[in-house]
C-alpha cells in the first residue's frame, strides 16, 4: 500500500463531510448522503447495491478485510484510505474495525400494498435504539412494510446501527404529515389500528388482522396523540399481568409485529 496515498489529516475533505455527516441532520438532508461504520453493515450495502459513494478504510482494515471488500461491484464507489490514527478519531462506536462508508440516500418512492400486506407505523418515535430494533424485527417477521412519521431521522447513524443492516432490506416509507398518511391508508384500503395502554382496548392476542393491517405504535413516552388514536380504525393492547402496565417501545412493536405475522395469510 503506497504511504503517499494514506490519508491522516481530519481537514481532509472527505474526512470533513464523513464527519458533518455523522453529527448533522442538516447536512445529511443537505448533500442526500449518510454513514456507515462497521464491516458487516458495509458489506450489506454494497451487497444490496445501496449506493455506495465512498469506500473508507484504514491501513489495517485494509490489510484484514480490503480482499472481501474489494470483491463487491465499486465501479461507482470511491476507495479512500487512512491512517489507523485517523480511523479512531472518526469512530463512533469503541472499538472500530476501522470500516466506513458514506452512501447516497435513496429517492422516495410511492408504497405499494400487497394483498393481506402487514404495516408498522412509527409516529413520534424519538429514540434511535427502539427505531432501529423495530426495523430489524420488521424485517425478521417478513412484514411488509415500516412508516415513519414524526418519529427520529432514519439516516442517523445510531438508527443505521440498530437497523444491522436491515434498513437495506426493508421497505421504508418517510409520510410526516398524518392527514397525508390516513388518506393514503384509507385509499387502499388499509386498516389502521392504535397501539395503545387501555384495558378497554381489543386484546392483540384477541385480533384476527384480515385484509390489509397497519399498526401505529406511538412516542416511548406518552404513546400515540388522543387524536391520532381516535382516527384509526380500531384500538389494540397487549394484555398484560402483575403490576408491569407499559413496555419499551421496540418491545411492543416486535410482539405486535408476531402476532401480525401469525395471524398473515399468504
Amino acid at each position: 500500500m503506497n504511504n503517499k496515498n494514506i490519508i491522516t489529516s481530519k481537514d481532509n475533505p472527505v474526512i470533513k463531510l464523513y464527519q458533518r455527516l455523522s453529527s448533522s441532520k442538516k447536512d445529511r438532508l443537505q448533500y442526500g448522503l449518510f454513514v456507515l461504520e462497521g464491516l458487516r453493515i458495509v458489506e450489506d450495502a454494497l451487497r444490496d447495491s445501496f449506493g455506495v459513494a465512498d469506500l473508507i478504510l484504514t491501513e489495517s482494515a485494509g490489510e484484514k478485510f480490503g480482499e472481501s471488500l474489494f470483491q463487491a461491484d465499486l465501479r461507482n464507489t470511491r476507495t479512500i484510505v487512512i491512517s489507523n490514527e485517523l480511523g479512531n478519531k472518526i469512530a463512533q462506536t469503541t472499538q472500530t474495525q476501522g470500516v466506513f462508508a458514506v452512501c447516497r440516500i435513496p429517492p422516495p418512492v410511492k408504497p405499494v400494498f400487497r394483498d393481506n400486506g402487514r404495516y408498522i407505523v412509527l409516529f413520534g418515535l424519538q429514540d434511535p435504539g427502539n427505531v432501529g430494533m423495530i426495523i430489524r424485527t420488521a424485517d425478521a417477521l417478513g412484514i411488509d412494510g415500516v412508516f415513519m412519521s414524526g418519529s427520529c431521522d432514519l439516516y442517523s447513524p445510531k438508527v443505521i446501527r440498530s437497523t444491522m443492516g436491515s434498513v437495506f432490506r426493508t421497505n421504508i416509507f418517510i409520510e410526516n404529515d398524518a392527514d397525508a398518511l390516513f388518506a393514503m391508508f384509507a385509499e387502499n384500503g388499509v386498516e389502521t389500528c392504535a397501539s395503545v395502554i387501555d384495558s378497554d382496548a381489543q386484546k392483540i392476542t384477541d385480533c384476527s388482522f384480515n385484509g390489509r393491517q397497519a399498526v401505529l405504535i406511538g412516542n416511548e413516552g406518552n404513546g400515540l396523540p388522543p387524536e391520532i388514536s381516535e382516527r384509526c380504525g380500531k384500538r389494540i393492547t397487549i394484555p398484560m399481568c402483575g403490576s408491569i402496565n407499559s413496555l419499551n417501545a421496540a418491545m411492543a412493536a416486535g410482539i405486535i409485529m408476531w402476532e401480525l405475522a401469525k395471524n398473515q395469510s399468504r
